[in-house]
């Protein structure tokens, strides 16, 4: 911007908590539990609680026990208990059920509930404002403000109405700073103040690179006599090939619905594979189709979700706040579950933070927290399944999936074969140059089972205000022409669910073309692109998906 800007007003916290997820949620809700007197704030991207939610999801209700022991016998959307739990390998035409008995125990969803999370979020969302939370959605949490002695002292939210051009418009509302004593950052996966963080501190200095998937989902009604209520169905192998890495879900709701998601793990080396074109191939198996015959789509999304596990998360803490939940890398991967660990992990923040409070500090180091966790619950579930990732991507799906499978049996007898395995090196780095792959033939979309992006992110509700800065930034337009272009073959164009990326011809040379209202803030650009030269920002908060019952 090129006038000077007013100041930004301030407001004053004990406790600023930056994201609307389960993490977010349950680190407000225990802090006021614990000392209902202390002010906390939620600030939230989303335009509401739960908009910008997507998972699958089945929930272990471990952390909500811990968080809300009561809540069974509350009126919430936790309602569908897995009552038949089936897990499949596929090729082009056949599936091969793979016996519940053979599975190590901690795969077994038995107890567990399946769910919309966005749904959750929002129940979270009123427990804690009926504490005295307060929640700010359409926030954008976008700068990390430092005190003097260079502790974290709270964020500042972006500012609101300023055009394409960085000027401002006439509806120009300046942001404002929100200052704590703590901060907690519960952003999800590739949270982009936690990438912020991570380099002014050094946080990930002694873990492995963190890993990612990308799991793109669909809701669909289906007809009465094709829904199992109570079915959670997990699948791998085709359409993928051996070397590349994911599976399936499809779980069964009430009301007749059905989530079906596809997850990818974002190490594939193929320039020409497409995540969202995998899934909707998927769709056309035998063991699949059948389901959605006759049936309605009703939304559609993506995401990313961390995968690196127990060796890949880096220090939590630092002067004046922690990460928790995906920012911080909690996810179970064999088990596609984050959102127990999440809550666990917010609580665990929130008690270590209250606990200094109490003690009358400020903005200093949460040690227990980052000493704790590794003993705690989340680290014994981490634990167990250690190596399940890089097993996967150093043997391939048929011999890494057997490995893992053992290995994850004798971890629940307490010990291992292979000790603790590294991943080598971060996802971005995987992609081979297009000259040493083969495109990959895609079908047409039917309409009926299988759709084009367009018509798939019209389905998210994603909407973002047109004049306002593209929040996809390319650092070097040159390279991505010279690299991205002409090595790769631009998968942008392809790795990107949403159709946000493109290239084109102009006046006979490829341009690189961003339709940036169509992100869903997967956050996959900033992490596949092969040389990070693509960085995900937020936009004008409210702005992206409105995902409803996702």
């Amino acid at each position: 911007m090129t006038e000077l800007l007013p100041a930004r007003e301030a407001m004053e916290f004990d406790v600023v908590i930056v994201g609307a997820g389960p993490a977010g949620l349950a680190a407000a809700i225990r802090l006021k539990q614990v000392i209902s007197e202390i002010s906390v704030v939620v600030v939230e991207k989303g335009s509401e609680v739960g908009a910008h939610i997507l998972s699958g999801a089945v929930v272990d209700p471990v952390g909500l026990d811990r968080l809300l022991p009561d809540w069974r016998s509350e009126d919430t959307p936790i309602k569908t208990v897995v009552s038949d739990d089936r897990f499949y390998y596929l090729t082009g035409g056949s599936a091969l059920r793979l016996p519940n008995f053979m599975m190590p125990p901690l795969m077994s969803n038995h107890g567990s509930f399946i769910v919309s999370l966005g749904n959750v979020c929002r129940w979270l969302a009123s427990k804690a404002e009926a504490l005295g939370v307060e929640i700010y959605p359409g926030f954008a949490a976008v700068e990390v403000l430092y005190d003097d002695n260079g502790a974290v002292a709270g964020v500042a939210t972006g500012d609101m109405g300023v055009g394409k051009n960085g000027e401002p418009k006439d509806s120009f509302t300046r942001g404002m700073e929100l200052r704590a004593k703590y901060t907690l950052f519960g952003e999800g996966a590739r949270g982009n103040l936690a990438k912020q963080l991570m380099t002014k501190f050094a946080l990930a200095g002694d873990s492995e690179p963190q890993k990612f998937g990308l799991g793109l989902k669909e809701l669909w009604q289906v007809a009465p006599e094709k829904h199992r209520k109570g079915l959670a169905q997990h699948t791998f192998g085709w359409p993928l090939d051996n070397s590349t890495g994911g599976g399936s879900f499809l779980y069964h709701l009430d009301d007749n619905q059905v989530s079906v998601g596809f997850v990818l793990h974002l190490n594939y080396s193929n320039p020409y594979l497409s995540p969202f074109e995998e899934f909707q191939r998927f769709k056309t198996h035998p063991l699949v189709r059948a389901t959605f015959d006759g049936g309605k789509r009703l939304a559609y999304g993506a995401r990313a979700l961390t995968e690196g596990g127990y060796q890949s998360v880096p220090k939590l803490t630092f002067p004046g706040g922690a990460l928790i939940g995906c920012d911080a890398g909690f996810m179970n991967v064999p088990r596609i579950k984050g959102s127990h660990n999440a809550i666990l992990s917010g609580m665990m923040a929130a008690e270590c933070a209250a606990s200094a409070l109490s003690a009358g500090r400020s903005r200093d180091t949460l040690v227990d927290y980052e000493s704790g966790w590794r003993t705690s619950a989340i680290g014994k579930d981490l634990w167990k399944v250690r190596n399940a990732k890089p097993l996967w991507s150093k043997f391939g799906t048929l011999v890494g999936i057997m490995l893992g499978g053992l290995d994850m049996w004798t971890n629940t007898l307490g010990f291992s074969l292979f000790g603790t395995l590294g991943h080598g090196k971060p996802d971005y780095t995987s992609l081979k140059s297009a000259s040493e792959c083969s495109s990959i033939p895609y079908p047409r979309p039917d309409g009926k089972l299988t759709f084009d992006r367009l018509s798939s992110v019209f389905l998210s509700n994603t909407n973002h205000a047109e004049d306002q800065p593209v929040h996809l930034h390319v650092a070097d337009l040159g390279l991505q022409k010279k690299s991205e272009h002409d090595v790769f073959a631009g998968p942008s164009a392809r790795y990107c669910p949403a159709g946000v990326y493109e290239w084109v011809e102009e006046a006979g040379a490829p341009k690189f073309v961003i339709n940036a209202q169509n992100c869903v803030h997967c956050k996959t650009c900033d992490i596949k692109d092969p040389n990070q030269n693509i960085t995900w920002v937020p936009p004008e908060g409210g702005g992206g998906p409105n995902y409803p019952n996702m």
